[in-house]
């Protein structure tokens, strides 16, 4: 019976961990600046952060980095709908009834 000591998968996840949140705290720093690259999934990014997203890329498996991209894209979503609801609410404008005028017959 063979004995795998857990300890280089643990380094070897956490490498990916370190990666996958490095890239997207660059993301996160130079939200600012306008997206030049494109990643998976409709994903844009700017050059500033070309560097940790290759990183990103090289350690992980690219389903995986097919699942974080779009996650993260489903949490910007999310949180970019909350920030604006605030400056939506108020009164509501509703669409005026149509009127019509009688026709001859």
């Amino acid at each position: 019976m063979h004995q795998y000591s857990l300890w280089p998968l643990a380094l070897l996840q956490l490498s990916k961990i370190v990666a996958r949140d490095a890239f997207y705290a660059c993301l996160e720093k130079v939200s600012d600046k306008k997206p030049t690259e494109i990643a998976s999934v409709g994903l844009l990014y700017p050059s500033e952060c070309k560097g940790s997203r290759a990183e990103f890329v090289k350690q992980c498996r690219a389903s995986w980095v097919n699942h974080f991209d779009r996650q993260y894209c489903r949490n910007r979503r999310v949180q970019r709908l909350l920030d604006d609801k605030e400056a939506r609410r108020g009164p509501l404008s509703l669409p005026q009834p149509y009127t019509f005028k009688p026709t001859a017959n």
